[in-house]
């Protein structure tokens, strides 16, 4: 199992991965882009499949483990090590 932290930005105009930066305490987060807007788990859904479409994992692997309601949120890959997370999202 692997955590991701990841800051979400819904409503854009494409679903997309725009890579890595830093949040207001100095830790790393992925920027991710969707097209679906916050209302009833929307955004969070569409999250979870492109994370599994990217990372080339089941949609059942992925999971929210935190920020359900906040921009920035953890999330939680099983059946990956961190190694394997590291690599698969190398170059973004």
């Amino acid at each position: 199992m692997a955590n991701l932290p990841v800051r979400l930005t819904p409503g854009a105009a494409a679903d997309r991965v725009d890579g890595w930066d830093v949040d207001a305490e100095g830790r790393p987060v992925l920027k991710v882009r969707v097209r679906a807007r916050p209302v009833e788990g929307e955004a969070n859904a569409a999250l979870l499949k492109l994370m599994a479409k990217t990372l080339g994992v089941p949609k059942s692997a992925v999971s929210l483990d935190r920020g359900g309601q906040s921009r920035t949120k953890m999330i939680r890959i099983d059946g990956l090590s961190l190694d394997d997370l590291k690599g698969r999202l190398t170059g973004l």
